[in-house]
């Protein structure tokens, strides 16, 4: 077997969570916007909650071109590597979330700047569906079975770090700028501040090694499928399904708790935008130091005890969380998130290794990739739409909440048919034998 290089767990961990911290602040730093700013700047000619409508379509279409990322970069992770894939993806999110920042508004340009918001978005989106099954690969394939669960777990905390991130940029400006400031020109600022941040990732990223499962496989291991998509479709559409379902709840809810609760709560609650943000960012801060210890316990008990227990309380908690925001007070609120968002974290803390150890080392990167990306469609990319449009409808949370329950259900069902997975060897999960053994 040919020798292969091998950074430092440390170090991979490190490479991962700041790359994954960036290209999420670029993500949630959209539907920030979309909220609170876009409304009036790129669609000034609607009533306001029409406004927040059209800005979380554009949000969405963002969630719609996850898929196609997933199955571009998943093709091409799978045949040349992760590390490869994950420079490029940086590149494209951080370009087109620097571009966000220049473009004109309509006041300027008319119907052509929604358009190309739109178009920006749709790279946001593919980048961001190649990236996240790049991050937890290179990671999870690095560390040992006995504590991948908790290593894995750490680029999942780049999407609080990203929220974190983004929340606070946003948080200081509406702080230090009055609101004319801020929606003239203010905004633009932390769009164009992801061009440095691309600058650090891409030096950090370049640094480390390719994965060592992946290079033993190249090295004759096992052959490279020519369609690896074809490949996970074959052999693991079961595991793609699991993967999905386990996937919505988690999606739901916590667009639910990050960007619609900036809508709800600034229009149905009459909060101000900082006393929002505030709590979001607290709640943040929460959650991106519980996601690894919940991705921790997961190598304790298993993937699916901890995943379950997530599921159930995120159904649960949707009927405290709006009641709590409707108080007006500021620490009821804060409760509301934070709460949410640790329950969210049991969900997102062991997915990273569960879904790792779902697929073959050839079609790894695809299966993971197209798993999560797809409930990424109806789950994440439409809970902001759907629960504005549910409150738009009926003048009430409750609707939301029943929503979020749903959500809840189906991954429940999902884990609790699904079987545990902790402690596989991802080398010996490599070829197609191994992948079509029952389990």
């Amino acid at each position: 077997m040919a020798e292969t290089t091998r950074t430092p767990i440390g170090k991979i961990v490190g490479a991962s969570l700041i790359g994954t911290t960036i290209e999420w602040y670029d993500f949630f730093l959209y539907g920030s916007a979309a909220a609170l700013i876009f409304p009036k700047l790129f669609f000034p000619e609607s009533e306001p909650l029409t406004g927040t409508l059209l800005a979380f379509l554009t949000y969405a279409v963002g969630f719609v071109a996850r898929p196609l990322g997933a199955l571009v970069f998943g093709h091409y992770g799978d045949r040349l590597g992760r590390k490869k894939l994950l420079v490029v993806s940086l590149l494209m999110m951080g370009g087109a979330t620097f571009l966000i920042g220049c473009l004109p508004t309509h006041a300027a340009i008319g119907a052509a700047a929604p358009l190309l918001l739109t178009v920006l978005r749709l790279v946001q989106g593919f980048a961001l569906g190649g990236e996240w099954g790049g991050a937890v690969l290179i990671v999870s394939e690095h560390g040992d079975a006995r504590r991948r669960g908790y290593w894995a777990s750490w680029p999942q905390a780049g999407a609080p770090g990203g929220n974190l991130l983004a929340t606070a940029v946003l948080a200081v400006l509406a702080a230090v700028q009055t609101d004319e400031a801020f929606q003239s020109w203010g905004w633009r600022v932390p769009f164009l501040l992801s061009g440095v941040l691309v600058l650090v990732g891409m030096w950090i990223r370049l640094s480390i090694s390719e994965s060592p499962i992946f290079q033993q496989a190249v090295a004759g291991r096992e052959p490279a499928p020519s369609l690896p998509i074809v490949d996970v479709i074959k052999y693991h559409w079961r595991d793609v399904l699991i993967a999905i379902g386990a996937r919505f709840a988690e999606n739901v809810s916590y667009y639910v708790i990050t960007a619609f609760v900036l809508v709800y709560a600034t229009t149905s609650a009459g909060l101000s935008k900082p006393v929002v943000l505030n709590a979001v960012l607290i709640g943040s801060a929460v959650h991106f130091v519980s996601i690894p210890l919940w991705g921790a316990l997961s190598d304790r008990l298993g993937r699916r005890p901890v995943y379950l227990l997530g599921a159930a309380g995120v159904g649960l908690w949707a009927f405290a969380f709006f009641p709590l925001i409707d108080t007006g007070n500021f620490a009821a609120i804060t409760l509301a998130v934070t709460v949410g968002l640790v329950l969210h974290g049991a969900m997102y803390g062991p997915q990273a290794a569960f879904f790792s150890e779902l697929f073959a080392t050839r079609m790894r990167y695809s299966g993971v990739s197209i798993g999560s990306q797809l409930a990424s469609i109806v789950a994440g990319g439409l809970a902001p739409l759907i629960a504005v449009a549910l409150l738009d409808a009926y003048g009430s949370a409750l609707p939301v909440m029943l929503y979020v329950l749903g959500a809840a259900v189906l991954t429940l069902i999902t884990m609790y048919v699904a079987r545990e997975t902790r402690g596989r060897d991802l080398v010996t999960l490599g070829g197609v034998d191994e992948a079509t053994t029952p389990r």
